[in-house]
């Protein structure tokens, strides 16, 4: 029996009242760590428990430290803990850890540990103790601060539509007014926006990537890009499966994705479909506006999750009464969304920047999924065992927007809404691929030439944008927007190589409603099941214990393909 009632992890080894405001209060228990003897089985796995505990109370303070400055990016305090946390804590916590680690391999009673449930966990220690270079210390500490200032540039970004001041994502909704002139106005005043900063972006994405090079040579790899795929535990793809994607999503996905286009140039009656035309409706049709404010959304997704599953409700409601959500948009917001998960809490936060459309939706119950993933690897014994591969993690955030689909009367009472919601998503779920292998294969691209020049990378950005574009769509005269559309993209400045994920997830996400269309409860039984065992198996293990093929193919792509083709027909 499933509960939400999620209960703060109790501590054994540090003080119950201990909160982290310097190191020197942090230190002695690395020190005692570090010095205890382990003299049989049963003291090794007190060991790894109470390096457990350690680990969570620092993770999870880290984390509030960059909720709450996410939440407001112009709060200098906020800044000032965080970057505290990045420069002061971090870099002395690395070099312990790195000890600590060696302690656990070299201990003659680890062989004696259960060696398939310690199987990946193991492995992922000793992938650790092969990246980590004393040198990176200091340019790792840098990057984390830096990354954030993707942020707090963004988080300023606002225009002026009649009269009245809405950041980037507010402002985004009138690009659905089936007023033409008001979409073609607002869309130049959001890129001209952003055009604004594009220099300064340019300059902190040329200042990572030369770090993050850095960091590579340190640690002996030829370039980043092979760096990170080790870093990230990439144990059971390579570099090529990408480029194997790419090419699947050429030949098998953009046809499908011209079709979708060249339908929506005809529903609106236009000779050529321009990019501030793909997010409208025909004249006479309103647009889709399922809940007004963060509290009626928070209210919904509740509701259409009890409906699923009543646990997946009360996950919800549990975080709600937590104050675990920050839902709304607003000015001096960071972009974007997540789900943070609280190592010690068990119930993790979701943050986004809602503005009212059918998009908040899908990245509510997006984010919603990872929640329900957070609640359900909470109760395994190792903070180690919690981290689960980020594919797996996006199998349960995407899935999530496909299952709740046939829940969405409670967003969308009137019948004719609800179709054209659910075909709505069935089309981003088609049209997201071609974004994915764009950011993929120019990530690919930027750190195998690290030394490029900016006016290189915006000309291998249009070639590679080219590739993945829709003939269908007219851009002509937008080129100048087109060359910055890269920098509109967190994932490139805060989590570098982190996009294929929701390609191959989104894969997984196919095949799990392919199971709920047959079998709802069966369904949702495999999908729990993969996600209680955390980062317990490898990544094709996980997939199969949600009954998936781990397989990105061109031939698997092009089944999945039609399956939501065939889908959307039914509509």
């Amino acid at each position: 029996m499933y509960s939400a009632d999620i209960q703060k992890l109790p501590r054994h080894f540090l003080p119950a009242g201990f909160t982290l405001t310097r190191w020197e209060d942090l230190e002695p228990y690395f020190i005692q760590l570090g010095e205890r003897p382990i003299n049989s089985l049963e003291e090794l796995e007190q060991w790894l428990r109470d390096s457990s505990e350690l680990e969570a109370v620092i993770s999870e303070d880290a984390c509030w430290r960059q909720i709450k400055m996410t939440c407001d990016t112009e709060n200098k305090t906020l800044e000032e803990a965080f970057n505290f946390f990045m420069m002061e804590i971090q870099p002395k916590v690395q070099p312990w850890a790195d000890t600590l680690n060696k302690k656990l391999v070299d201990c003659p009673f680890t062989a004696q540990l259960d060696q398939q449930k310690y199987f990946t966990y193991l492995r992922n220690v000793k992938k650790n103790i092969e990246l980590f270079r004393e040198v990176n210390i200091p340019i790792n500490a840098e990057l984390n601060v830096m990354q954030q200032q993707f942020g707090v540039i963004s988080g300023k970004m606002t225009v002026e539509v009649n009269g009245q001041e809405y950041t980037l994502q507010q402002a985004a909704r009138f690009l659905e007014d089936p007023n033409r002139a008001v979409r073609e106005e607002v869309y130049h005043k959001i890129n001209t926006r952003r055009g604004q900063d594009k220099a300064e972006l340019n300059q902190l994405f040329s200042s990572l990537l030369e770090k993050r090079h850095q960091v590579a040579l340190n640690a002996g790899f030829e370039n980043y890009r092979d760096f990170r795929f080790a870093e990230l535990g990439r144990f059971d793809y390579t570099k090529e499966h990408c480029f194997q994607f790419h090419e699947a999503v050429k030949l098998h996905v953009m046809p499908l994705v011209n079709k979708l286009y060249e339908a929506k140039k005809q529903n609106l009656g236009l000779t050529e479909l321009r990019p501030w035309d793909v997010e409208a409706e025909p004249a006479g049709i309103q647009p889709l506006r399922p809940f007004q404010n963060g509290e009626e959304l928070t209210e919904k997704t509740i509701a259409c999750f009890h409906q699923m599953m009543p646990f997946f409700g009360d996950c919800l409601k549990k975080m709600k009464e937590m104050g675990h959500l920050d839902l709304e948009s607003r000015k001096g917001k960071a972009p974007g969304g997540y789900n943070c998960p609280l190592a010690e809490s068990g119930a993790p936060f979701i943050f986004m920047n809602a503005a009212g459309q059918l998009d908040d939706v899908t990245t509510m119950v997006h984010e919603g999924g990872h929640a329900i993933h957070s609640f359900l690897a909470h109760e395994l014994e190792l903070n180690g065992f919690k981290e689960y591969p980020t594919e797996i993690a996006e199998v349960a955030s995407m899935s999530m927007e496909l299952f709740s689909m046939s829940h969405w009367d409670v967003f969308f009472t009137n019948a004719e809404e609800l179709k054209r919601a659910k075909e709505q998503q069935l089309e981003r779920v088609i049209t997201i691929f071609p974004w994915i292998a764009t950011i993929d294969k120019f990530q690919h691209w930027v750190y195998e030439h690290p030394t490029h020049t900016e006016e290189e990378r915006a000309a291998n950005w249009m070639q590679i944008v080219e590739e993945f574009s829709s003939p269908v769509i007219d851009f002509s005269g937008l080129e100048e927007y087109r060359r910055y559309g890269w920098q509109r993209q967190l994932h490139l400045f805060e989590v570098p190589f982190y996009y294929i994920e929701y390609g191959i997830a989104q894969l997984g996400a196919i095949g799990l409603w392919q199971q709920y269309k047959q079998d709802p409860g069966k369904a949702v039984q495999n999908y729990m099941h993969a996600l209680e065992l955390g980062g317990t198996q490898t990544l094709p293990a996980l997939f199969e214990a949600a009954g998936l093929r781990f397989d990105f193919s061109p031939p698997h792509i092009s089944t999945l393909m039609q399956f939501v083709k065939a889908e959307m027909d039914t509509l």
